[in-house]
C-alpha cells in the first residue's frame, strides 16, 4: 500500500469517526434540553459541594484508620503469638506496629489539609469543582492507606515469624516493609495534587 493511499484511508476514517450521527445529535439535544439524559448531572448538582467536601474529609481519615487497624491486627497477632515461644521478638518487632500507625497519621494529615479549604461561600460554579476534588482526594488517600495498612500488616507478620525462626531474616524483611509503608505516601501526594487548585470561592452572606 502506498503512502498516499494510507494517508487517504486515515483521513477518511477520521472523518467517519468524527461525523455526527443521528443518535449522537439526539443525545446531545436531550442533554441540552434538560431531559432524561441529564438526570445524573442534576443529581450531582443537587448535592451541595460542602457535602462532597465533608465526605472526602471523612473518608480520608476513616478508611485510613481502618487500614491502620487492620494492619495492627494482622501483625500484632503474630508478634504476640511468636513472642510466647521466642520472647526476644516482642520488642524489636514493635516497629511494624509503628509503620501501621503511620498509615492513620497520613489520613489525619490529609483530613487537616482538606479542612483548611472549607469556608463559607456563595456557591459559585467553581465550588462544585472544589467539592468533587476534595471528595476524590479523600477517597484516594483512604484507599491507598487501606492497601498500605494491609501490606505493612502482612509483611510485619511475616517479619515477626521469620525473626522467631531465624534472626538474620529480620532486617531483610524490614526493608520490604519500609517500601510497603511508602505506598500511603503516594496516595497523599496524589491527593495534594488533586486539591492544589481547589478552594471555595469566597465569603457567604
Amino acid at each position: 500500500v502506498s503512502t498516499q493511499s494510507t494517508g487517504e484511508l486515515f483521513f477518511f476514517s477520521q472523518k467517519l469517526l468524527s461525523a455526527p450521527t443521528p443518535w449522537s445529535k439526539k443525545r446531545m439535544q436531550t442533554y441540552l434540553e434538560g431531559g432524561h439524559g441529564s438526570t445524573a448531572n442534576k443529581w450531582f448538582q443537587d448535592i451541595s459541594p460542602y457535602s462532597w467536601a465533608s465526605l472526602g474529609t471523612s473518608f480520608a481519615i476513616a478508611i485510613s484508620v481502618a487500614g491502620a487497624g487492620w494492619g495492627i491486627f494482622i501483625t500484632g497477632v503474630s508478634i504476640i503469638g511468636g513472642g510466647v515461644k521466642v520472647p526476644r521478638i516482642r520488642t524489636k518487632n514493635l516497629i511494624s506496629i509503628i509503620f501501621c500507625e503511620a498509615v492513620a497519621i497520613y489520613g489525619i494529615i490529609m483530613a487537616i489539609i482538606l479542612q483548611t479549604k472549607m469556608k463559607d461561600s456563595n456557591l459559585l460554579p467553581q465550588d462544585y469543582f472544589t467539592g468533587f476534588a476534595m471528595f476524590w482526594s479523600g477517597v484516594t488517600v483512604g484507599l491507598c492507606n487501606l492497601a498500605c495498612g494491609i501490606c505493612v500488616g502482612i509483611t510485619g507478620s511475616g517479619a515477626a515469624l521469620s525473626d522467631a525462626a531465624n534472626p538474620s531474616l529480620f532486617v531483610k524483611i524490614l526493608v520490604v516493609e519500609i517500601f510497603g509503608s511508602a505506598l500511603g505516601l503516594f496516595g497523599v501526594i496524589i491527593a495534594i495534587i488533586l486539591v492544589a487548585n481547589a478552594g471555595f470561592s469566597g465569603k457567604g452572606t
